[in-house]
């Protein structure tokens, strides 16, 4: 009897052995089935999260407002900003064109340039309109705001709606041809006496984003415009740049600014004014320049600031610009300059010859100071005192430098009179003496140079063909040859500083 029951136990624990042996196989057979399950869902899961990932981060950056079709981005080489994406509103009087005239076609480009000169009536005594000038438009009847027009100067409502007339025919232009905003970015205000130089402005306006706000323009040379008016308003006689958004926000807002300052001084107050009241600052750029000054502004040139040069005014109420010349042929010299290298017009570089004791101020396109003895740049930087303020006393807004008491210290000073050559690599423009404060008698020796610094008549500057300036770049530093006796010339070569150079 026992015999059988072992039998059958042995049985039974052999069939549960190989039960267990088989349920074990079978759990490894899954585990290893689950975990390549797991591995290929993760395989795949991590692809989609990539190309999900790659194409949600494509999907933003085409939608991104940055990057949308109707806003080309800045850095696009494509989409630098060029003189077609500026519109100029120019404020006349038929009464001051006769004068005016010259100054707007020293700087305007018929059919390269846009915009339109805004005058109070027809010009009858000038039909046909010269083909030279820009188209001009007759303005708005004003009369509507009688009531709110308390500005002590005259015309200040009527020059104030340029804005708004002008972008309203650039709309319509817009429209009549298919697209908005007819490819304007910019809107340029300025005077009929504002003088503007249009490569560097074009250059200057493509360093800000004309997508957003920005009103840009300077203050006043003296302090007392200023404090009458806003050290945060841009002078309209140097000219002012209006980015698309804000003179759309502006032409909106035109007829709420007129009622709700109508004791202002001017037009260029009530922009600021309205400017400010949008929540919009003045954005600084020194280049611009009302010249609220008197008399002889060469010292205020020949120490330009380290900035490109947008504009001059007043241009009939301060001295010719160069001696010997009128207005008129003041200008036409100066854009002869400004043809060969605009970037580099005013801008100064200072240079010495330490063996004569020379010291060389160089304001490119304009005029060279030589002084017979060693100046330092930081001296050198401060404009001569030759003008006086608009109203006395000043202050002005600059440190200058007083001209010496004894008349014999001052420089000698030599006046551009051509490009001598443009060549692949350089450019040379020469530069005349011109009796300038000095009177006749004078010792010019220095104490210490040989030869003598009046022994020169002539100064050649050298300069690069490539473009001057730029965020961040320092002034140019040159080298001073000796005199040339047989030609009585002196050479000055223009080229970047060292990495650690000094001047002086």
């Amino acid at each position: 009897m026992p015999f059988p029951i072992a039998v059958k136990l042995h049985q039974r624990f052999s069939y549960l052995s190989e039960y267990s042996r088989n349920i074990t196989s079978l759990y490894k057979t899954l585990l290893i089935i689950a975990l390549l399950i797991l591995l290929l869902f993760y395989i795949i899961l991590s692809n989609c999260t990539f190309e999900t990932s790659t194409y949600l981060a494509n999907l933003k950056q085409k939608w991104s407002p940055s990057n949308s079709s109707s806003s080309s981005r800045i850095t696009d080489r494509s989409s630098t900003t060029r003189i077609n994406h500026l519109v100029f509103g120019i404020a006349g009087s038929v009464n001051v064109w006769k004068e005016r005239k010259p100054y707007i076609e020293s700087w305007w480009r018929p059919n390269i340039t846009k915009g339109y000169l805004f005058l109070d009536r027809e010009p009858t005594a000038y039909l046909p309109w010269a083909v030279t000038s820009p188209p001009y438009r007759i303005s708005e009847d004003t009369s509507r705001y009688k009531e709110f027009d308390r500005h002590p100067m005259r015309h200040a409502i009527r020059m104030f709606k340029v804005i708004s007339e002008i972008f309203k025919d650039q709309e319509e232009h817009a429209q009549n041809n298919g697209g908005g905003g007819g490819g304007v970015r910019w809107f340029v205000m300025a005077d009929d006496d504002t003088v503007l130089f249009l490569d560097n402005l074009v250059e200057v306006l493509s360093r800000y984003d004309h997508r957003k706000y920005f009103y840009v323009g300077e203050n006043s040379e003296c302090v007392l415009s200023n404090l009458d008016n806003s050290f945060e308003m841009a002078f309209g006689g140097a000219g002012y740049a209006l980015s698309y958004p804000l003179a759309e926000a502006l032409a909106k807002n035109s007829d709420v600014c007129i009622q709700r300052y109508p004791f202002l001084y001017g037009s260029d107050h009530l922009v600021q004014s309205c400017v400010a009241d949008l929540g919009v600052s003045l954005t600084h750029e020194k280049g611009f320049h009302q010249i609220d000054l008197r008399g002889d502004v060469s010292g205020f040139l020949s120490s330009h600031p380290q900035s490109p040069l947008l504009s001059l005014h007043h241009i009939d109420t301060v001295d010719p610009l160069f001696p010997a010349m009128n207005r008129s042929e003041s200008l036409i010299q100066l854009m002869k300059a400004a043809k060969a290298d605009q970037s580099r017009l005013l801008q100064q570089a200072i240079c010495y010859r330490k063996q004569s004791n020379w010291s060389f101020s160089v304001a490119w396109g304009y005029s060279v100071q030589l002084y017979e003895n060693i100046v330092p740049p930081s001296f050198l930087h401060r404009p001569l005192e030759t003008f006086s303020p608009w109203r006395k006393p000043g202050p002005y807004r600059f440190n200058t430098r007083w001209l010496p008491r004894n008349p014999c210290e001052n420089p000698h000073v030599f006046f551009f009179e051509e490009v001598e050559d443009v060549g692949r690599d350089r450019i040379i423009t020469r530069y005349g003496r011109r009796p300038w404060r000095r009177p006749p008698g004078c010792p010019s020796n220095g104490g210490n140079s040989s030869p003598a610094a009046g022994d020169v008549l002539r100064v050649l500057v050298v300069s690069p063909t490539t473009r001057y300036g730029g965020v961040g770049s320092r002034r140019e530093c040159c080298d001073a040859d000796g005199l040339d006796e047989e030609k009585n010339t002196t050479r000055i070569k223009l080229r970047a500083c060292l990495k650690h150079e000094m001047g002086g």
